[in-house]
C-alpha cells in the first residue's frame, strides 16, 4: 500500500507540544496511521524531547526523523 506524505500534516511552533497538539496528533493517527510533524527551527534543540513525549502519549512509533521533520506511525484498530 502506498501512502503519500507530500504535505505537512502538523506543524509544531514556538509554543511546543501541549495537550492540544497531542489531541490533534491522536486524531490524525486514527484517520491516517502516518503523521508527518514539522518542528520550527526555533525549537529544533528541543525536538527530541518533544518527539519522545509525543510517542509516549500517543503510543506511536517513530518511523523517520530528518532535519526538523518526524514521521510517526500507529496501526489502526
Amino acid at each position: 500500500m502506498r501512502r503519500s506524505l507530500s504535505t505537512t500534516t502538523l506543524q509544531v511552533g514556538k509554543a511546543g507540544v501541549n495537550e492540544k497538539v497531542i489531541k490533534e496528533i491522536k486524531r490524525q493517527l486514527k484517520d491516517k496511521e502516518l503523521v508527518r510533524i514539522r518542528f520550527a527551527r526555533s525549537i529544533a534543540s528541543k525536538k527530541e524531547t518533544y518527539i519522545n513525549e509525543i510517542i509516549r502519549k500517543t503510543n506511536a512509533k517513530l518511523i523517520d526523523l530528518r532535519g526538523n521533520v518526524a514521521i510517526i506511525f500507529k496501526k489502526k484498530g
